[in-house]
């Protein structure tokens, strides 16, 4: 009986997947030491919070990519005819990943499962089985099915390599199905980019408590001070003045430092100068902004988010619809809907329109009159509508946007007034507060808004208060 009870408690074992996480594998620590791997606190976070697709904004050196790779090879190793791959941005890292966190490892399983298991071909980067499962790590996994996809560092490759981006975007992305897993985990590489659009999408739907479907993508963020290895005696380190003030702020943001905590960050910041927050974010909002100081309305958006002003906020009939418009040449043409109530402004709808002109945002405009019934007021041009249109005869573009208007029964035109940026930006910031944006027709409108900086600034139209102040 003995005997029967010690068999079924080893089938036990092995069929739970934190057991054999935490005893069956072993890695190399940074000191270069063969250890048994034992998941940290925040790599326990993500094994009981991970969605089917899961993005990780994190600080260096946490573990996580060592985690995922065992993670997926102990799904190869259990499982039949499993797929796995992990991207990495260059061919060093590609070679680095397998041989220590995917190779090692097997090779320093019990022999048992070893033998159960075999390897039947294995290179520099890729494993296969005997039970036919297979985990590969490239710079792209744009052929095959993958049930396991780990795209590391993923800000990285956004900031420095677009086009490979681009193809794992198109490409890898697209092997996984719903219901499979996906970690694409980086440190921030600035306020541009698909990576920092995840961030912010996941974010979003995090604060307003969205129920996640199957291709939604989860938020999660290890900052520094959750590692209590990033500590060191506080004795003979000086604390100035702006970082009390740091670390005063993180507490009233429910950060609360220790000695220790503070000295390691102060000496850390020697290193690191201005990459500090970026390397070692200590909340998810100061991440990015090391890279390209502030997305002007990062905060305002927040804080509509907190306040339930982003949702479903529809059209009302019985008010005019207005725009306010950044019409371009041979840029995007941008346009804002909105209508102001007795109450809020409320933003029910943003489109783009690229290399169409005037012209092809009329016709947008007139479908949507058409579609949802929307009566116009006032379309706000910007200041440099006057310049003249010498195609049509030498009419400036405010004298064929009202003549265009007119023929198409859509409202009228006014020229917004010339306003210095500063003034554009605080205006926006002021308005934003009685704002209320309806999801489903705004949702490219209050990406770009939650993310819009200098460098992106003449390229998006701003908010600007006068746009409805008279309307």
């Amino acid at each position: 009986m003995a005997g029967r009870a010690d068999f079924q408690a080893a089938v036990d074992q092995f069929s739970d997947w934190r057991w054999r996480l935490n005893n069956l594998y072993w890695i190399t620590d940074k000191a270069g030491r063969r250890v048994r791997f034992e998941m940290n606190m925040m790599q326990m976070s993500l094994f009981d919070e991970m969605h089917y697709l899961n993005v990780l904004l994190k600080a260096r050196q946490l573990g996580l990519t060592t985690f995922i790779q065992i993670f997926m090879l102990d799904a190869c190793v259990f499982n039949r005819d499993i797929r796995a791959g992990t991207i990495a941005h260059t061919l060093g890292d590609v070679q680095t990943i397998f041989r220590d966190k995917i190779k090692y490892p097997y090779d320093n399983l019990p022999e048992g499962i070893r033998n159960a298991v075999p390897v039947v071909r294995t290179n520099q980067s890729e494993l296969l089985l005997a039970n036919n499962s297979s985990i590969r790590v490239g710079t792209s996994l744009r052929s095959g099915t993958l049930q396991y996809l780990h795209i590391s560092e993923y800000g990285k490759l956004c900031a420095k390599y677009p086009d490979k981006a681009r193809e794992v975007r198109t490409g890898a992305l697209n092997t996984v199905q719903a219901g499979q897993l996906v970690f694409v985990e980086s440190t921030a590489e600035g306020q541009e980019g698909h990576f920092y659009a995840l961030c912010e999408d996941a974010q979003v739907k995090q604060r307003q408590a969205l129920e996640l479907t199957e291709l939604d993508f989860k938020f999660h963020f290890f900052p520094w001070w959750k590692e209590p290895h990033y500590s060191i005696a506080p004795e003979g380190v000086i604390i100035s003045d702006a970082f009390v003030k740091y670390f005063r702020q993180l507490a009233e943001q429910g950060i609360t430092l220790t000695a220790g905590q503070k000295a390691w960050y102060v000496k850390k910041v020697e290193i690191q100068l201005g990459d500090m927050k970026r390397e070692y974010p200590s909340t998810p909002a100061e991440a990015f902004e090391a890279s390209v100081e502030g997305a002007y309305y990062a905060d305002q958006m927040a804080i509509a988010d907190a306040e339930e002003r982003i949702g479903v906020f529809p059209h009302v009939e019985g008010y005019p619809v207005h725009t306010i418009s950044d019409i371009g040449m041979d840029d995007t043409n941008s346009v804002w809907l909105f209508q102001v109530l007795p109450g809020p402004v409320r933003m029910i709808g943003y489109f783009e329109h690229t290399g169409t002109g005037m012209d092809g945002v009329l016709d947008e405009l007139e479908r949507r009159a058409g579609e949802h019934g929307y009566v116009y007021g006032v379309h706000n041009m910007p200041h440099d509508i006057r310049v003249r249109e010498w195609t049509r005869g030498g009419m400036t573009r405010i004298e064929i946007m009202l003549k265009e208007v007119k023929a198409r029964g859509l409202g009228t035109v006014r020229k917004v007034e010339r306003a210095y940026v500063h003034d554009r930006i605080n205006g926006t910031r002021r308005i934003l507060a009685k704002v209320e944006f309806d999801q489903a027709g705004c949702g490219e409108g209050n990406r770009v808004y939650r993310s819009l900086t200098r460098f992106r600034l003449r390229r998006r139209p701003v908010l600007i208060h006068q746009g409805w102040r008279r309307v």
